[in-house]
């Protein structure tokens, strides 16, 4: 049995030299190196603003969804999706585990969700049994391939499965927040209703404590409500995050011109970056998880309004960003039952 590169790029097909992200195809083979786990997929969580891509470009219409995520895979070996250059995440239960890699603690039948991108996974679909367009979840027959440096979470017995998922496949947002909010910090969510931004506004709360100021800036009018009703934030605003200066306003007004220390933006649309930058205080840090950020804009965009911050991108992984995400359903029962809503 061969042994692969641990990072994958022995399955890089074009262009070679690349690793598997940013490669444009890759090789799918289900058959596995000496330093690969082999996975039995059962669902796909395709990210936020890839899912959200393809929504819009098939008129929500689920077979066209289908067929596109079809020609995406057949086409590339792996989901990233053209567009957004994103993919999400799976859980899947383990059908071979390469001899390299038995001293794992890892064990054939277990099932885990891979906390690696779907944009480097090499993936192939035999049938996709049903798409859920609210929760971006896709059931399918398939299989995966992780590679030796791919990471995972063996699933917890007190957390279904897909609400597991749905969490991890955010986790590193959470877990973020966790690192870069303060006792005493002023910190503004910017898309705080979907999954990732209701698990920031509790982390952000958490850290912030009883001296801080939690601020959620929210289009829809349903998130907003929901953000109040959950008691995630001391202030909840319902503004349009593609209207900058709008949002400076209403955040320079409710500040007093102080402005926030910290800057999440979860939202899944496109061309939010300078709300975000424009209502961080100098040196303050701006985080961007959302895979419809534009670096160009939000660096091209801070420099010409004069802006002295830090950008962080959106890394999804950090150490510990699954329990400690998992946790928040532990912790947070009014949230759990939220999520079980949806995604259970």
């Amino acid at each position: 049995m061969k042994k692969g590169c641990p990072f994958g790029t022995h399955r890089v097909i074009e262009p070679v030299g690349s690793l598997p992200q940013a490669a444009w195809k890759i090789d799918n083979t289900m058959e596995i190196y000496s330093n690969e786990i082999l996975l039995d997929v059962i669902t796909l969580n395709v990210d936020s603003a890839s899912f959200t891509q393809m929504k819009q470009a098939c008129g929500n219409d689920p077979e066209k969804i289908k067929q596109m995520i079809l020609d995406i895979v057949n086409e590339r070996g792996k989901l990233q999706n053209p567009v957004t250059g994103s993919g999400g995440m799976l859980i899947g239960v383990v059908r071979e585990i390469g001899p390299d890699l038995k001293d794992r603690g890892l064990k054939v039948g277990d099932k885990v969700a891979t906390l690696v991108s779907l944009s480097l996974t090499p993936l192939k679909i035999e049938k996709i049994k049903s798409i859920n367009l609210n929760t971006d979840q896709v059931d399918i027959e398939g299989k995966a391939i992780l590679f030796e440096s791919g990471i995972y979470a063996v699933l917890p017995d007190d957390i279904p499965e897909k609400l597991a998922l749905a969490v991890l496949d955010v986790a590193g947002a959470p877990a973020q927040v966790n690192k870069l909010v303060n006792p005493g910090m002023t910190v503004a969510i910017i898309g705080g209703g979907g999954k990732s931004g209701v698990l920031c506004a509790y982390q952000a709360m958490k850290n912030a404590g009883k001296d801080g100021k939690v601020i959620v800036i929210e289009k829809s009018e349903q998130n907003a409500k929901r953000i109040e009703e959950l008691g995630l934030a001391h202030h909840v605003l319902q503004l349009d995050a593609t209207k900058p200066v709008e949002v400076f306003e209403e955040i320079n007004k409710l500040t007093n011109g102080n402005l926030c220390d910290v800057v999440i933006n979860n939202v899944n649309v496109e061309a939010t970056e300078m709300s975000s930058i424009l209502i961080t205080k100098d040196e303050g840090i701006v985080y961007f998880f959302s895979m419809a950020t534009s670096f160009t804009r939000a660096a091209l965009g801070a420099e010409g309004v004069g802006k002295d911050v830090t950008m962080i991108i959106g890394n999804g992984y950090t150490k510990g960003h699954a329990e400690l995400s998992l946790n928040i359903l532990r912790e947070a029962p009014k949230i759990r039952e939220l999520f079980e809503s949806v995604y259970a």
